[in-house]
């Protein structure tokens, strides 16, 4: 089981939203390679990177700063955030990012999922961000009517490698993962998924760790990380990878 420490990017920043909500983002760092680099001396090994910014607009947006967390971290990077096309796929894994999340873009273009996951076996997650069980998109703006569980089999079907799911309206409420709707999808898929948001306190990584038999293959850590409700040293202990 993996334990990503998370980035969020935000004009240039490194902040975290509150249940989705650009309004409401607090900066923790303005220097998000020091950052990276920070989590790398920590013994993390693998970093979880959102472009915000990108995922509202569609497009690369924090796309400099990336590039700088690849070239100066050993971590591997899971991004996701405006990736859109199989050649923005093609052009972060050319750049060093070891994994590339595609969201709005596996609801509204599901072929572009196909063929990227055809293109890059196992390289390729989607994330499904869930609003009260449906799928929001378009960086957390827009709420479908589509069942999490059922977007997650067709695009297991497309050959994702994994899911990350994050219930939206815990994301960087520090209210403890939801366990429950994390391992129901799990259960549902054969694939592995990752559970996002609400991680409070270890008592809640305890508690992911515990589900690890249900399917639940890793968990994404960010606020807790950055304002100390989460030791480090303790929590990679717990997750060793």
């Amino acid at each position: 089981m993996i334990l990503f420490p998370a980035i969020d990017l935000k004009d240039g920043k490194v902040v975290r939203l509150l249940r989705g909500d650009l309004d409401q983002a607090t900066v923790f760092n303005d220097e998000p390679v020091e950052q990276a680099l920070k989590f790398e001396r920590q013994g993390f090994t693998w970093l979880h990177v959102v472009d915000l910014n990108g995922a509202v607009q569609g497009r690369s947006v924090n796309g400099g700063t990336i590039e700088a967390i690849a070239w100066s971290a050993e971590l591997k990077i899971q991004l996701g955030g405006g990736v859109r096309t199989v050649a923005d796929v093609h052009y972060w894994l050319d750049r060093g990012v070891e994994r590339v999340v595609l969201g709005t873009v596996a609801v509204t273009e599901p072929d572009v999922v196909v063929e990227a996951c055809k293109q890059f076996p196992d390289r390729v997650a989607v994330g499904i961000d869930a609003r009260g069980g449906f799928v929001a998109t378009d960086g957390w703006t827009v709420t479908t009517d589509i069942r999490a569980l059922d977007h997650a089999k067709r695009v297991q079907d497309a050959g994702a490698a994994a899911i990350i799911y994050t219930d939206i309206d815990r994301d960087g409420a520090l209210t403890g993962v939801n366990i429950a709707e994390t391992v129901a999808l799990a259960k549902g898929l054969s694939i592995p998924v990752i559970a996002s948001g609400g991680v409070g306190s270890m008592q809640d990584l305890l508690a992911v760790r515990a589900a690890e038999k249900d399917g639940i293959a890793g968990v994404i850590c960010g606020r807790a990380l950055y304002d100390g409700s989460v030791d480090p040293v303790e929590a990679i202990a717990l997750f060793p990878s």
